[in-house]
């Protein structure tokens, strides 16, 4: 009788620990298409909970959630290299994932296959002909605002060594940085629509009191690179002809994907 106690004891616990796997939440793999957009738009840290650093990313439509454009990190598709200015049509393995990490999103994705990959527009565009001063820049509806700010001001010395006006030590100049940080206030009634595509500075119109032309530069992920702000030849007159003290004012006119104008910031440049 013990025995067949003990099996019976068996069975349950067997039977119990059955029934708890089938009610155990498990991963949903699917497979499915989505649509991965050529203009590119903006994300937010999990712990910037103030949205004051926008990430680049990729705007991604799936199949299931039409009309929908929805951030993705680059990258985040394994085996799938994301180029701007082409528009994809993807075949994706995505997993729902039953029990997410906590700082992660609670699915992933995993390239199947490329059904179409359609190049819209070169992400290095040439600056129109016609733009040949201030006045010619065309600027987005409700622009200019206040979204964006710079650090200000920054001084060179003759050996190139590059500093913050306070004295802090500035990355080279290969790459050193021009970093964007979005002040926008959130109450501000018009948060929303500035944080879509045509309110990301893309680009930028940058007017050197060294040249005559006005010049379009990519802003890249955080903003733009010194060097293309202030291009070597600039650089080395700053470094080996300017005297001390004199202080040189670059313009920099932020501009969407379309190379619309957003916002003017100002660059001062000190020789010590």
């Amino acid at each position: 009788m013990k025995t067949l106690r003990n099996l019976l004891l068996c069975a349950v616990s067997l039977l119990a620990v059955g029934c708890l796997d089938d009610n155990t939440p498990k991963d949903v793999v699917g497979e499915i298409c989505v649509f991965v957009s050529a203009e590119t738009g903006v994300m937010y840290d999990l712990f910037d909970s103030n949205q004051e650093y926008p990430i680049e990313c990729m705007l991604v439509m799936s199949e299931d959630n039409p009309g929908v454009w929805e951030p993705l990190r680059f990258g985040a598709i394994d085996g799938f290299t994301y180029e701007r200015g082409h528009e994809y049509y993807l075949r994706v393995v995505r997993t729902i994932l039953a029990n997410p990490p906590a700082d992660a999103p609670d699915r992933t994705y995993s390239l199947k296959s490329i059904i179409e990959d359609r190049l819209i527009a070169e992400p290095e565009v040439p600056i129109e002909p016609e733009v040949k001063s201030e006045e010619d820049i065309e600027y987005q509806e409700l622009c200019p605002f206040d979204k964006y700010s710079i650090y200000p001001r920054y001084v060179v010395d003759a050996e190139g060594n590059i500093y913050s006006a306070e004295g802090g030590i500035v990355p080279p100049y290969d790459v050193a940085r021009i970093y964007l940080k979005n002040i926008l206030h959130q109450a501000d009634p018009n948060w929303v629509v500035f944080q879509t595509v045509p309110y990301q500075a893309t680009y930028s119109y940058v007017i050197s009191p060294l040249a005559d032309e006005i010049r379009l530069v990519r802003n890249e992920r955080s903003g733009p690179m010194f060097k293309n702000v202030i291009p070597n030849e600039e650089f080395t007159y700053i470094t080996e002809k300017m005297d001390a003290g004199t202080e040189l004012c670059y313009t920099i006119i932020l501009a969407n994907v379309h190379k619309m104008g957003l916002q003017k910031l100002e660059l001062i440049i000190k020789k010590i």
